[in-house]
């Protein structure tokens, strides 16, 4: 769990701010699993791990321009 600054201690230590740095990139790898947990197409996917790459690329494109997030 990341730190948070208070208002009588404004100022973290720093193992605090280097846990809040690592929370924090790892906050994106979390989502993107969630993402790929809810694509029940990958379960029958069955090719080379180059080829799976580049089609969760494109889906994950697709579904960014669905939800108008997309900025490419």
């Amino acid at each position: 769990m990341p730190f948070k600054q208070h208002r009588h201690r404004p100022w973290l230590s720093r193992g605090q701010r280097d846990n809040q740095a690592h929370a924090r990139s790892r906050a994106i790898g979390e989502r993107s699993v969630a993402t790929l947990k809810g694509w029940k197409v990958l379960t029958r996917l069955r090719c080379c791990p180059p080829r799976a790459t580049a089609l969760v690329q494109e889906m994950l494109v697709l579904q960014l321009v669905e939800q108008g997030r997309y900025s490419g």
